[in-house]
């Protein structure tokens, strides 16, 4: 009856349409999304609970060491190799047997991790005093003495060897007998290694008397360093260490930290060290905590006094333990009075570097730092120029901490 009643209400040319059911999840969206999230957290927990990575997050590399063959193998293996790379080169002529002893050499290929870029270094076998330990020689790096190196686990790190220091090797070129007599005054422009164009800057707008300090982190901050020594200019290395509101200012991986063992901030320290050659000490590079802590200062002043170094602090903690403990393990030490780009405006820093006039007259010995900001390196170079006729010598930063330590 029902439907015969709809029939006869419904308008003429058209037909009832029974109503269909619209299926209905169990569930809500917000409810699944709930759902998934947890499992993406626990799976997360569980990875960081039960995965043994002590240096999750830390930088490393995995090479594969394989056993060298049999001496006489390698030795004709290293002479086939030598040959066919003669023969791609150029048609042999009878002049080449003059050059065999040179053709005696191993060539390593070098594959940037970013670019892909293949580059073939041919390092030479045949002269011992190329090797480091008589067994693997270094990459051939400009200026270095490779006498002043050793293995780590992490690469070449500085040495004492034959009586010789880093310090007094890679100090820069300076009239220490006029430094003695006059006005001094120091310059170290820190910061340096991430970010090549404010590094090129430093390098190559001011005078090589400008010391440089380089962090160990950037693509490569051994090739830019090396650029900065082939410019005559003094180098350091930054250390990063804890400063007070760790972690939320992170220094970067491999930070020296309060919290670890001197044996773990030692490892720390090596990975530094390896990071680039040719620097004359070290330096503080942010930490404002450790620097403040004996405990863990103390293994760190001695193993640079061990390994021939200098110590420069930034002087940006009134705190710090540095000047004591180098006093103490007899390193050649320096602090500077203030960084002269603080406040970084043209008028500031003009401000702070009379004021660094002023103490290099009154004490003798003046130490400024600044950032490579493009205004700090130009309002520098316009003042270095005037130093001289003020009666004050722009000095590397050796010859500062020598006179000090003199004085």
């Amino acid at each position: 009856m029902a439907e015969a009643a709809d029939e006869l209400s419904t308008p003429l040319g058209q037909q009832t349409v029974g109503r269909t059911r619209r299926f209905r999840l169990p569930f809500t969206a917000m409810q699944a999304l709930a759902v998934l999230l947890g499992l993406v957290l626990v799976g997360f927990v569980g990875v960081a609970l039960f995965n043994d990575n002590p240096l999750g997050g830390e930088p490393m590399a995995r090479i594969t060491l394989r056993n060298p063959p049999p001496a006489a193998a390698d030795d004709k293996n290293a002479s086939t190799e030598a040959a066919v790379k003669s023969a791609a080169k150029a048609p042999a002529t009878a002049g080449d047997a003059k050059n065999d002893t040179k053709n005696d050499a191993r060539t390593v290929t070098i594959i940037d991790g970013s670019s892909g870029k293949r580059q073939d270094v041919v390092i030479g076998a045949g002269d011992p005093a190329e090797k480091v330990d008589g067994d693997t020689p270094p990459l051939a790096m400009t200026g270095i003495d490779p006498r002043l190196l050793e293995k780590s686990r992490y690469g070449m790190i500085p040495v004492v060897a034959d009586g010789l220091k880093p310090f007094t090797v890679y100090a820069a070129e300076a009239d220490r007998a006029k430094a003695a007599r006059m006005p001094v005054v120091a310059i170290v422009v820190a910061g340096l290694g991430v970010g090549a164009a404010k590094t090129a800057d430093a390098i190559m707008k001011l005078p090589p008397a400008v010391t440089l300090a380089f962090t160990p982190y950037g693509a490569d901050p051994g090739k830019l360093a090396e650029r900065a020594r082939a410019q005559r200019h003094e180098i350091l290395l930054q250390i990063p260490m804890e400063p007070f509101d760790y972690p939320d200012n992170d220094p970067g991986p491999q930070t020296l930290l309060t919290t670890l063992s001197s044996e773990q901030n030692l490892d720390r320290l090596y990975w530094h060290l390896s990071r680039l050659q040719g620097y004359a000490g070290i330096a503080n590079f942010m930490g404002a905590r450790f620097v403040a802590t004996d405990p863990v200062m103390q293994p760190i002043v001695r193993e640079a006094a061990k390994r021939g170094l200098s110590y420069f602090d930034d002087g940006s903690t009134p705190r710090s333990m540095a000047q004591s403990l180098s006093a103490g393990q007899s390193l050649p030490f320096a602090r500077a009075d203030f960084a002269i780009d603080a406040v970084p405006t043209s008028a500031e820093i003009d401000r702070a570097l009379v004021k660094l006039e002023t103490i290099a007259k009154e004490r003798g010995t003046a130490v400024g730092v600044a950032s490579a900001l493009p205004v700090s390196i130009e309002r520098l170079g316009a003042w270095l120029k005037t130093l001289d006729s003020k009666g004050i010598m722009l000095v590397p930063l050796t010859t500062a901490m020598l006179k000090s330590k003199s004085g």
